[in-house]
């Protein structure tokens, strides 16, 4: 009884270990590819040159409608695959979010997808001091 007591307790902890190396693997693995992918813009870089691009928010529709950047247009993540004939291609499109990972996700998808200019607020709309829209 003892044995199976440690045997269990073992097995917990092993489980427990895989999960948090699979998110530390995840995340590592999203951060080496935005150092790669150079296209993080500061608040103030972003904002000097937003006017000449796509402004994409990646966020969920509740999310826009708290609160977004002004001039804006809402084409949240999980429908971004769906929606990117939306975008033109020769213009430069900046997307961003409340943090940074899904932007580089999103990066990714465009850049697949033949897109060349592609850049994200690096510290997330959470940060954002500029005009912002509501509803």
């Amino acid at each position: 009884m003892f044995f199976n007591a440690i045997s269990g307790v073992w097995i917990l902890n092993i489980i427990l270990l895989v999960i948090l190396l699979a998110f530390a693997g995840n995340w590592l693995y999203y951060w080496l590819r935005s150092k790669q992918l150079k296209a993080g813009l500061s608040e103030a870089d972003f904002e000097s040159t937003m006017r000449k691009a796509q402004l994409i928010d990646l966020r969920e529709k509740k999310d826009f409608d708290a609160g977004h950047i002004l001039g804006a247009r809402n084409i949240p993540f999980t429908m971004l695959k769906q929606r990117m004939g939306e975008l033109r291609k020769d213009l430069p499109v900046y997307v961003y979010e409340d943090g940074k990972s899904v932007s580089v996700r999103a990066t990714l998808k465009l850049k697949k997808a033949g897109f060349q200019q592609i850049n994200w607020l690096e510290d997330g709309f959470r940060n954002w001091k500029g005009k912002t829209k509501k509803g």
